[in-house]
């Protein structure tokens, strides 16, 4: 099968390209670097079923010839991390949102299958320790721009859901929490891997309200194996995962 995957230099989807070319497929990525790099790709760079397009999912006539020619599509191409949405506010819109309706725009022309990566931000203030895919969101003011990221992931699950409803676009959504694990950086606020590089460099680990806080941690081999098997689950189309440990 012939597969892209957006984002797949980043963090996770560096690791969903290595288990798709592991399970025989024909892998396609196109990222920007704009938070991934190309180290991450080092095991799998010179693999002869890799084809790495550097470019933004924003470029409607690359995109249009990769969607046509691949089966599924892994969109996971997205702006992340809490600095980076306040420091590009604009940039995260124009990706998470005009990107997304891009991919699906263009898989439903062509009729593929799409994967959407969407996160537990979604649920915004939700105080309950358990979080089904059916709770209610509270979301913070517009005012916060911290706020821009999991409204405009909201949006995304709508646009797909709105596909698969309407134009009956094949889709899965999955909502990732908080995935660690080797090639993750804490540059762009990611909270396990600032606290380790803070521990080696003897610096104080912060950590902000009362301390009580808590978090489902979820190893990135483990959240790569979830998604390739909803993707492959036919009574998973149409529908919102919850992806992450109890």
């Amino acid at each position: 099968m012939k597969i892209l995957v957006t984002g797949g230099a980043g963090f996770i989807g560096s690791h969903l390209a290595e288990k798709l070319l592991e399970s025989g497929h024909e892998v396609f990525i196109i990222d920007n670097l704009w938070t991934g790099k190309l180290d991450n790709l080092s095991k799998i760079q010179n693999h002869k079923r890799l084809h790495l397009v550097v470019n933004t999912i924003l470029d409607e006539s690359v995109m249009n010839e990769l969607i046509f020619k691949v089966d599924h599509v892994y969109h996971l191409a997205a702006a992340v991390g809490v600095k980076k949405i306040m420091d590009h506010p604009v940039e995260t819109l124009d990706i998470n949102v005009k990107g997304t309706e891009m991919v699906l725009r263009l898989a439903n022309q062509f009729k593929k299958k799409v994967f959407i990566a969407s996160t537990s931000e979604i649920y915004g203030k939700h105080l309950e320790h358990d979080l089904s895919e059916d709770d209610n969101r509270i979301m913070g003011t517009v005012k916060k721009r911290r706020w821009a990221y999991a409204c405009s992931k909201t949006l995304d699950e709508f646009l797909a859901l709105a596909y698969f409803d309407e134009k009956k676009l094949p889709i899965v959504i999955g909502r990732l929490f908080n995935t660690v694990g080797p090639r993750q950086t804490g540059q762009y606020g990611m909270v396990l891997p600032t606290f380790v590089q803070s521990a080696l460099l003897g610096k104080p680990i912060i950590v902000y309200g009362e301390g009580t806080q808590t978090r489902s941690f979820t190893h990135v081999k483990d959240v790569v194996e979830a998604i390739t098997r909803l993707m492959d689950e036919p009574a998973a189309e149409g529908d919102i995962f919850n992806v992450g440990n109890n």
